[in-house]
């Protein structure tokens, strides 16, 4: 994980972006504290950009085997 201070961030924007698509996580601070972090965007909400099936959730017969 890469920690950089939101001033260093504004100079190396593309780098961090390239980074960040790369896999790697990106914590901006300001003043020492997190403040954000930058990750790929498929993983900024895991599952969020796709419909759920019926194939993810339990069905009935699984149930019962519990």
């Amino acid at each position: 994980m890469q920690t950089i201070n939101i001033d260093e961030a504004k100079t190396h924007l593309s780098r961090l972006i390239e980074a960040a698509a790369g896999g790697e996580d990106v914590v901006i601070t300001e003043g020492g504290k997190p403040l954000v972090r930058i990750v790929p965007f498929t993983q900024h909400r895991p599952g969020g950009l796709k419909r759920a099936q019926d194939s993810d959730f339990p069905q009935p017969d699984d149930v019962l085997e519990l």
